[in-house]
């Protein structure tokens, strides 16, 4: 069989990859049913619609002509390394790193890191779009975990609250 479209191929392997990677974590956890759902029902049957998710696009890639065979351009480099970065310094700012000494920073602070940060990832990105994007953010982000879920996030840096 040829390969009609090389995107829609590669993301729907990648669809299934994780799909599978999900529903089988999910499996070492309680699955409960619909009306007691347990902690691993929702990655499984998250899983599951993923990798027919990624069964169709794969079979469509296989079977719908593509123009110019909708090739694969090379990799964005920048873009994915910002992006990673953000994660992994927004992991870092929230929760800190104990064994290096480092301290939690708190939400607030770890939203703007990963705003700004990953904002660069575009080209001609702008300052002030990017603190109105992540104003947006912190708020939405502290209404919706701390008041509405109640969640015991540390919201602003020790040295801020005492």
């Amino acid at each position: 069989m040829k390969i009609k479209s090389q995107k829609d191929f590669f993301s729907g392997l990648m669809f299934m990859g994780i799909g599978v990677a999900f529903a089988w974590g999910a499996t070492t956890y309680s699955v409960g049913s619909g009306a007691r759902m347990g902690p691993g029902y929702f990655p499984l049957y998250l899983g599951v619609l993923m990798a027919i998710l990624g069964v169709v696009i794969t079979f469509k890639s296989l079977v719908v002509e593509a123009l110019n065979g909708d090739k694969i351009g090379k990799w964005a480099w920048k873009p994915l390394f910002f992006v990673i970065l953000a994660n992994l310094l927004f992991g870092v700012l929230l929760a800190g790193l104990p064994s290096l000494g480092l301290p939690a920073m708190g939400l607030i602070v770890a939203i703007y890191a990963l705003t700004f940060i990953a904002s660069m990832a575009e080209t001609g990105w702008k300052v002030k779009n990017t603190f109105i994007l992540a104003t947006i953010l912190a708020i939405g982000s502290y209404i919706a975990f701390v008041i509405a879920l109640k969640l015991q996030f540390q919201v602003w840096p020790a040295f801020i609250t005492g």
